[in-house]
């Protein structure tokens, strides 16, 4: 009897050891959408819901062979990338992206973990936005993010727009600026600009909690199941705002500081 093909996606990121984000995120939401993940682990961290206490960054020739051995055996449909830690390791992401085509890639540029603590040095702000952007089909910054990748304030809506404009000025394709921490009192907004000009919003209720740990690396491994699944972009969206507005919902108490999300919701 022939087995079903499933599937299958990248996460290019740091571990969490504490699961609430990271690599661990990563996996719990590729697992619960019915895809195969598999992962390039570039760096560890220390950590727990209190926040990062130490982390390490793997040597360059280490990540060049668990890319290497993916590509040689396994058929990734779509790929993400998380934690980068440092210039050297955006560099050697990037070199394996243009070396082995893994589908289109989410890259998410996560550089403050929920407690504060840095997880991307200043000098590798200029690597991602000159070298991995471009390579980009959708990036997912949040507020913060974004105003280091651009440069400007975004305090409104209106900023919220003009900086996916000029993140898509940097050559990524897709944006989508996630709002979280644009303070509205009663709903959460992110706005959503496509490569061929179209734009959405989308919005969802707030959830009175501090267990959000994790949100960004879960929306984005959410919209990376979808696409290796075949599903156009806007819907993948869409679908993944939807999963993780649950997972705040639908909470969970893992901890005593910046709880994770309920990966389990549906």
């Amino acid at each position: 009897m022939t087995k079903p093909q499933f599937p299958q996606v990248l996460s290019i990121a740091g571990s969490d050891s504490g699961g609430g984000a990271g690599m661990q995120a990563d996996l719990k939401t590729m697992q619960m959408r019915h895809v195969f993940a598999t992962t390039v682990l570039v760096a560890i961290t220390a950590q727990n819901a209190r926040g990062v206490q130490r982390a390490q960054v793997l040597p360059p020739a280490m990540i060049d062979a668990q890319f290497a051995a993916l590509a040689e055996d396994l058929q990734i449909k779509a790929v993400k990338t998380g934690m980068l830690a440092d210039s050297q390791t955006v560099q050697t992401v990037v070199q394996n992206l243009q070396r082995y085509d893994f589908g289109p890639l989410t890259v998410d540029p996560v550089m403050i973990a929920k407690g504060g603590a840095p997880l991307l040095a200043d000098e590798a702000v200029a690597t991602v936005r000159d070298q991995l952007l471009p390579l980009a089909t959708l990036i997912t910054p949040n507020l913060p993010e974004a105003e280091v990748l651009t440069g400007q304030k975004i305090r409104t809506e209106a900023q919220m727009r003009q900086a996916a404009e000029h993140l898509q000025a940097l050559g990524a394709a897709n944006v989508l600026v996630k709002g979280g921490h644009l303070g509205a009192d009663q709903a959460a907004v992110d706005y959503v600009l496509l490569a061929n000009g179209r734009d959405f919003w989308l919005t969802s209720p707030r959830v009175a909690t501090a267990n959000t740990h994790g949100t960004g690396d879960t929306i984005s491994a959410c919209i990376t199941a979808e696409l290796a699944k075949g599903v156009d972009l806007a819907t993948a969206i869409r679908v993944a705002k939807a999963y993780v507005t649950a997972t705040i919902r639908e909470g969970i108490q893992v901890g005593h500081g910046h709880g994770p999300l309920n990966h389990w919701a549906v």
